[in-house]
């Protein structure tokens, strides 16, 4: 089986588990699941860093102050996407939290072409145009104006499209 095959399988299964693993930790308040994730990261984060031996390039990106401005705007963006979806599937809005990550991508190409000039072409159009009524007709199906979905699509976008002008050097090869 193709490589991209068994990562987009493997994607859609851990994003559909996904909301099962929050449930379990329904006891445990939203902001400190978020809190834990960010800890981790960091701890992790700097062993990578570490092994790498990336320090002085890490600190000398860090020392721009458009990058950290970007960083802080980009950290308070992720986390409150991820609080607010823990919390959401905890409170039981799973409906509209996955509704969001349908709206997410729609979010990015819309963002893509506004802020970074890209062009799509008449086929690419066509499929953002049958995503979107897709999510529309979703939207009307679900029958309330989806404010949890909107939220967790457009800070996602925003993450993304201000993540992609802070560049630190790597990319990450997944052969």
């Amino acid at each position: 089986m193709n490589k991209g095959v068994v990562y987009a399988l493997s994607a859609y299964l851990f994003w559909g588990l996904h909301p099962v693993y929050w449930k379990l930790l329904r006891s445990v308040p939203a902001y400190e699941i978020v809190m834990h994730r960010i800890m981790w990261s960091l701890v992790f984060f700097a062993i990578i860093i570490t092994i790498r031996r990336d320090w002085k390039q890490f600190f000398s990106k860090l020392r721009s102050s458009t990058n950290r401005k970007t960083l802080i705007i980009t950290a308070f963006l992720i986390s409150s996407n991820w609080g607010l979806y823990i919390w959401a599937v905890n409170a039981g809005f799973i409906v509209e939290t996955s509704l969001g990550y349908f709206i997410s991508p729609l979010i990015s190409v819309i963002l893509g072409v506004m802020f970074f000039k890209e062009k799509l072409r008449r086929v690419q159009w066509t499929a953002v145009a049958l995503a979107a009524s897709g999510v529309i007709y979703m939207t009307f199906i679900y029958g309330q104006f989806p404010w949890i979905s909107l939220y967790l699509a457009g800070t996602w976008g925003l993450y993304g499209m201000l993540r992609k002008k802070v560049n630190f050097g790597h990319k990450v090869k997944l052969s």
